[in-house]
């Protein structure tokens, strides 16, 4: 057993007991080997404690670990009552929100299977779902979200019931199979008088191996899938997660992305059951900068989407500034990147550096860090996509710590992380405790775990092709391991572009690099037996609209906006600028831009706001062959 897994193992983080019998698990917290165990003995400890906030009428409202637990046993309670049995799937299509993880918990503790499904999917895609993984019950936020039931309802024959969270503009709404989340809290109330211990006793029934949540891929590659995360995933989640990070019941945090993805499920649903910090949940995915600069959070997980969008934020405020405010951000900002050097690099800065950033900070970079609500923030995390170095290097330059981590759906999110004493740029981090990578063929990494997930709903043959001969997940992901433990990756096994001339190129590290430009906010290159690279860009919106119209360009909408030479010339400069750092090979010798307004409800974009490189190419694809035929 390594160092690292000994220090996680009978240990105390923060007050908090992880326990194990060995370092493949299974895990405990404060004594608990599963996440109902764990939330009733955290809810009836920490009562009238603030579990989580929501923005209501304008105002933050705050939620107890009892109302919380309140709200989940009476879910829990009523969907037992209406037939609900232990390992039965229910399905929840809605934004982040409280009543997300009421269900959520409500679900779990009485032995069902919590499935989240995206907003952004459409009424047949929510039907493959619901009947993919034999959802008895669905849950929807609101109106919006029941049209697509209703839509599709005649394909999902299976479903017991829908219940609808917010009942606004359905008061005379009525479908037999539909209700609402207040006449479902009142059959479980009925439940719970006349039986009072009867959900303690379905939380004390649950185990570790029992399936707990589906997480579905996004079906990049063919129709989703569903990753089955047991009890025993999550409490090791939570255990190496706590081990490795160290968060605290004081740490406030927002929660925006999906609550389907593993990456919030875990940061922003079960990690703070663990620990006990609070939940902000954002009022919607467009309010989130806006939310995040009113909480003022101490952690902030997020895709590089989002840090990538805070940078431009920044640069496209900055140009607009007065002389001697660009001036003096430009001195702040060479002071701050000094000092980051020296921290990037493990090294302590001088103490002339040292004298030089804390005056800049005092006097600038203090309050962009307010202007951001990031003055709090003791650790930001980057993961579920690369991230280009040199946005790291910019955010640890203006005071606010980014660190990159890695994972996936298949291993209840997190697999490696960067920590402040041994962060190595431009790698993800050192594994997890009790984590083992290795590097296999073709370069694949390659993870065993206690994380690691049970297989994919009822596809046993698919299940197989994950996993190596030996046991080991497989992650499709290429890279290396550093003799200091820290992993690398270099791109995706399946997006390994080979040129014409023979030449092996991961793409991602030149997409990243285009990402870094505010300009620019994706890319996707192209190059798979073509004599030389070109890329499909998709531009930033709110930042070249500024730029058209302060350089007086004309343009009536996003099509015309791409289409201006103006434009095209902008982001040729950009391409050239990042085509200087490569090789001629890797260089990108034409590009075009997508000229349609993509939002997450397109086909193109992931719930996370990337690029689907295999839609976008066939989509796409006179596009790609109108630049090599110029």
């Amino acid at each position: 057993m390594n160092a690292d897994v000994k220090s996680a193992i009978g240990t105390s983080v923060s007050g908090i007991a992880i326990e194990a019998d060995s370092q493949d698990g299974p895990y405990r917290i404060d004594g608990c080997d599963t996440l109902p165990k764990l939330f009733e003995k955290r809810a009836k400890a920490w009562g009238e404690l603030t579990a989580n906030r929501e923005k209501e009428y304008g105002i933050w409202l705050s939620y107890s670990w009892a109302d919380f637990y309140t709200h989940a046993r009476l879910i829990g309670l009523a969907l037992r009552q209406l037939g609900l049995e232990r390992g039965d799937v229910v399905s929840i299509l809605s934004e982040g929100c409280r009543e997300w993880i009421y269900t959520d918990l409500g679900v779990q503790c009485v032995g069902g299977i919590a499935s989240g499904v995206y907003t952004t999917d459409s009424a047949s895609q929510l039907a493959y779902l619901v009947n993919d993984s034999g959802s008895r019950f669905l849950f929807v936020e609101n109106d919006e979200q029941l049209d697509k039931y209703l839509t599709a309802a005649g394909e999902m024959p299976d479903l017991k019931g829908v219940v609808v969270f917010d009942a606004k503009g359905l008061h005379d709404f009525e479908d037999r199979r539909v209700m609402f989340l207040d006449d479902l809290y009142a059959i479980g109330l009925e439940v719970l008088k006349a039986d009072p211990d009867a959900f303690e006793a379905e939380t004390a029934k649950s185990r570790p191996e029992d399936t707990a949540i589906l997480v579905y891929t996004s079906g990049t590659t063919g129709m989703p899938k569903g990753a089955m995360i047991t009890q025993a995933n999550i409490i090791a989640a939570c255990a190496t997660t706590l081990s490795a990070l160290e968060p605290g019941p004081e740490d406030e945090q927002v929660c925006f992305l999906p609550l389907c993805h593993i990456y919030e499920r875990v940061f922003g649903g079960f990690l703070p059951i663990a620990t006990g910090s609070t939940v902000n949940f954002a009022e919607s995915p467009e309010t989130v900068f806006d939310n995040v600069r009113e909480v003022s959070p101490h952690v902030f997980a997020a895709v590089p989407r989002v840090w990538e969008k805070i940078y431009s934020q920044v640069m496209i405020r900055l140009s607009e500034a007065t002389a001697l405010q660009r001036w003096a951000f430009s001195r702040a900002s060479r002071a701050g990147g000094l000092r980051a050097d020296a921290l990037m690099a493990g090294r302590k800065p001088s103490a002339a550096v040292r004298l030089s950033y804390r005056f800049w900070d005092w006097m600038v970079l203090r309050n962009v860090r307010r202007m951001l609500g990031m003055d709090r923030l003791r650790r930001g995390t980057s993961g579920a996509a690369p991230i280009a170095p040199e946005l790291l290097r910019w955010f640890r330059s203006i005071g606010v710590p980014v660190l990159e981590g890695y994972g996936m759906s298949e291993t209840t999110a997190v697999i490696s992380t960067n920590r402040e004493e041994s962060n190595a740029v431009g790698t993800v981090g050192l594994p997890l405790p009790g984590t083992k990578v290795r590097i296999g063929e073709g370069g694949e990494i390659q993870v065993r775990a206690p994380t690691v997930f049970k297989g994919y709903w009822n596809k046993p043959d698919q299940t197989a092709e994950t996993f190596t001969e030996d046991g080991w997940l497989r992650t499709g992901d290429v890279g290396e391991v550093a003799g200091s433990g820290h992993v690398r990756i270099t791109g995706r096994l399946k997006d390994i572009i080979i040129t014409a001339g023979g030449k092996n190129i991961t793409p991602a590290e030149i997409e990243n690099r285009l990402k870094f430009s505010p300009y620019i906010s994706d890319a996707v290159v192209i190059g798979d037996r073509r004599k030389y690279l070109t890329c499909l860009i998709m531009i930033d919106q709110e930042n070249v609209e500024k730029f058209a119209q302060a350089q007086r360009v004309p343009f009536s909408d996003f099509r015309s906006l791409c289409r201006a030479p103006e434009v095209r010339d902008l982001i040729g400069g950009e391409v050239e600028a990042v085509n200087k750092d490569f090789a001629r090979v890797e260089q990108i010798k034409n590009f075009r831009l997508i000229d349609q307004l993509l939002t997450a409800e397109d086909e193109e974009l992931t719930a996370t706001m990337k690029l689907k490189r295999k839609t976008v190419e066939t989509k796409y694809a006179p596009l790609i062959e109108e630049m090599y035929q110029t």
